[in-house]
């Protein structure tokens, strides 16, 4: 968090609290820093900076249109989210855009936009973004299944760090039905190794938000083999603490840097396409779902798969059920 942001995080409340303009009392100044450190905490680290990064999207975004950013006027606000429209954005997108410019308002003592809006042009912008973006047809990400999965790992040729942390992404993303935030979100605390596998403690997640956490199991494996995968890249990354998976440079060099979860995504299409799939057809998200699509092919009980996938509705995981089963038993193969 920036110098800004802390100041903007505890000023007003010792402007608003000190006693009739006098010093403040060193047991108030101290109650007021735990109120800043508290509401510091109100968000998931994850969802702090992914809020960073879109109030400075916005900010560059005013500033090339000699526009405001702070306080921003509401048409402001409602044109930027019109051009993220254009530009592709999702309706979750731009709505996360919306909060963090919100957000960043309250942490300078300021209104937010949309709450000085009279005529409500932000929120008839974003009605009508979400109404259009419904219309259009929307291609899901296909999941990966692990007979795929396996050929894509056996393309991550050679002992290069490359290759062995991308043998263990892989692996490990599928087997724990992990979210693409919560693979790089990863540190290697969070990894016990056990007799059976290993134990995965997920701090933060998109169900998770006031960080309670969860430990996964995931066993060795005998196919994806991802405690094996994983045990060969802890050699090359080594004992020292920090993310799990560290970022590679363009000659292919570790560094001490976690991924990104984009660099997840380039990952799986990289290697999909390596072995005959089409890459656009695959992200991040594929392996998540692809461990779904295999454990109800495999007959598993929605609760096991509710306890790796940490899903909270149970609507969901019966459409990969459905999905799984859709030509079993067909009112039609008698006939047909």
């Amino acid at each position: 968090m920036d110098d800004d942001s802390s100041r903007a995080l505890g000023l007003s409340d010792e402007v608003a609290l000190s006693p009739l303009g006098n010093a403040i009392p060193p047991q108030l100044a101290a109650e007021i820093e735990a109120a800043r450190s508290y509401r510091a905490r109100s968000k998931a680290a994850n969802t702090v900076r992914a809020y960073y990064s879109d109030w400075r999207q916005f900010e560059e975004w005013c500033w090339v249109r000699d526009l405001e950013p702070m306080p921003a006027m509401p048409e402001a606000v409602a044109t930027y989210l019109a051009s993220l429209a254009q530009a592709g954005r999702a309706d979750s997108t731009i709505g996360r855009h919306l909060a963090a410019i919100a957000w960043r308002h309250r942490q300078a003592g300021q209104v937010a936009p949309q709450h000085r809006d009279p005529r409500d042009v932000i929120a008839d912008t974003l009605a009508g973004i979400r109404r259009e973006q419904r219309a259009r047809p929307t291609r899901k990400k296909s999941a990966i299944l692990a007979a795929d999965l396996a050929r894509m790992i056996a393309a991550a040729e050679g002992q290069s760090p490359r290759a062995i942390r991308d043998r263990a992404v892989m692996a490990l993303g599928l087997a724990a039905a992990l979210r693409r935030s919560e693979l790089v979100a990863l540190q290697l605390a969070d990894l016990e190794l056990v007799r059976e596998g290993l134990k995965l403690m997920i701090r933060h997640s998109k169900t998770d938000q006031e960080g309670e956490g969860q430990v996964i199991a995931v066993p060795s494996g005998k196919v994806l083999k991802p405690g094996a995968r994983l045990n060969e890249w802890l050699s090359v990354r080594g004992g020292e603490a920090g993310p799990l998976f560290y970022r590679t440079d363009a000659q292919g060099m570790m560094t001490k840097e976690p991924m990104s979860d984009r660099s997840v995504a380039r990952l799986i299409q990289r290697y999909a396409e390596k072995v005959g799939l089409d890459p656009a057809a695959f992200g991040a998200h594929s392996l998540r779902s692809g461990f779904l699509t295999e454990a109800a092919k495999a007959g598993a009980s929605l609760p096991k798969m509710q306890e790796v996938s940490r899903q909270k509705k149970v609507e969901v995981l019966l459409g990969y059920v459905r999905d799984a089963a859709l030509f079993e038993n067909h009112a039609g193969e008698r006939f047909l």
